[in-house]
């Protein structure tokens, strides 16, 4: 995995699974933890360390919950959208559809509108400036209930900016299921947003099964227990519906006990399209270079197959087909280039 690390540095890629305010760098969130004296989020960067380790899923929600509510206005909410690009900038992540939720924004008191504007500008600066194309999933927050849906799904319909491609559900799965959210991404999908829902991280199949058949998602987020059902594989395979795989995140939030039987590998082994991504990267320790080095590890892949999980990522994106052969093309000059060395 050493070896390939270079190559990875250098590889062109794109990004379908990581959090806005979960990509919060220990700099930004001490930084507003400092604004915002009220919050028990640690302001100095080392102690960050020791707040992002997580005793299960619930306990990482609950810290997770208490970094998103240092985002009090559109100036948070502008400064940690660039910031973030800018992180991505340094890995060559060339697109990413950041997974954004306007309703634990909205809630705090920020307008619908300031909050639209704020991520907008970040958006088209971070294209400007540092080459990184961003897009928006508008997640509903799952334990936030109903009252969420409504509101994400109504500032989703209602303002339809001009980076926004989908449409989720993130949060906890247990007590949360998932066909109560019909309604909402019935809307979104009829607004033309695409269905992008989280299921079967912390669960088990079954709640895949409800995001297909009830939400009609067309990637699912995680997807983790879907090895435990054949069946299942054998659909996601035969019609190509993407899994966003998030290696350490799972580590992370106990969803996968032991890296090195993390079921990536039954995944791919059934023919499923695969991407690898970061999840919440800062709060678990990783970015999306290190996680195509787990990658490599557990699917004992060169750089060769490091780009084609690379361009799995872009034909599984919201991409306009003009942009998607473009990444294509650029990933397969950097690595033809790379093998000729």
């Amino acid at each position: 995995m050493t070896d390939l690390q270079p190559f990875i540095a250098g590889l062109p890629k794109a990004e379908l699974h990581v959090h806005h305010v979960g990509s919060a760098s220990p700099r930004i969130v001490s930084a507003l933890a400092s604004r915002h004296p009220d919050s028990p989020v640690p302001t100095d960067p080392e102690a960050l360390a020791d707040y992002f380790v997580f005793r299960d899923f619930a306990h990482f929600v609950e810290v997770y919950l208490s970094v998103v509510d240092l985002i009090r206005d559109a100036q948070d909410v502008r400064l940690l959208t660039y910031e973030v690009a800018r992180d991505m900038a340094r890995q060559n992540i060339r697109y990413a559809e950041l997974t954004v939720t306007p309703f634990s924004s909205t809630r705090r008191g920020i307008p619908d509108a300031a909050f639209i504007e704020a991520i907008e500008d970040a958006r088209e600066a971070a294209e400007a400036e540092l080459g990184v194309v961003l897009r928006w999933c508008f997640d509903i927050p799952g334990e936030a209930g109903l009252e969420a849906a409504e509101e994400t799904t109504r500032i989703a319909v209602e303002h339809q900016c001009e980076g926004l491609v989908s449409f989720g559900l993130g949060g906890p799965e247990i007590g949360v299921p998932r066909p109560q959210f019909k309604p909402y991404f019935d809307r979104a999908i009829a607004a033309g947003l695409r269905s992008v829902p989280h299921a079967g991280e912390t669960t088990g199949p079954q709640t895949i099964w409800d995001a297909l058949r009830d939400l009609r998602a067309e990637r699912i987020g995680h997807g983790t227990s879907a090895p435990r059902d054949p069946r299942l594989l054998e659909h996601l395979a035969e019609h190509r519906i993407p899994l966003e795989v998030c290696p350490t995140s799972n580590i992370a939030t106990r969803a996968v006990t032991d890296l090195e039987q993390h079921p990536v590998k039954d995944m791919v082994a059934a023919g499923v399209l695969v991407t690898v991504n970061s999840d919440d990267p800062p709060m678990f320790g990783t970015d999306l270079n290190t996680e195509y080095g787990v990658a490599a590890r557990l699917l004992d892949l060169d750089e060769t197959g490091l780009a084609a999980l690379a361009r799995n990522a872009v034909e599984a994106s919201f991409l306009d087909p003009a942009g998607k052969a473009k990444l294509a093309a650029e990933i397969d000059a950097y690595t033809a280039e790379w093998l000729r060395r």
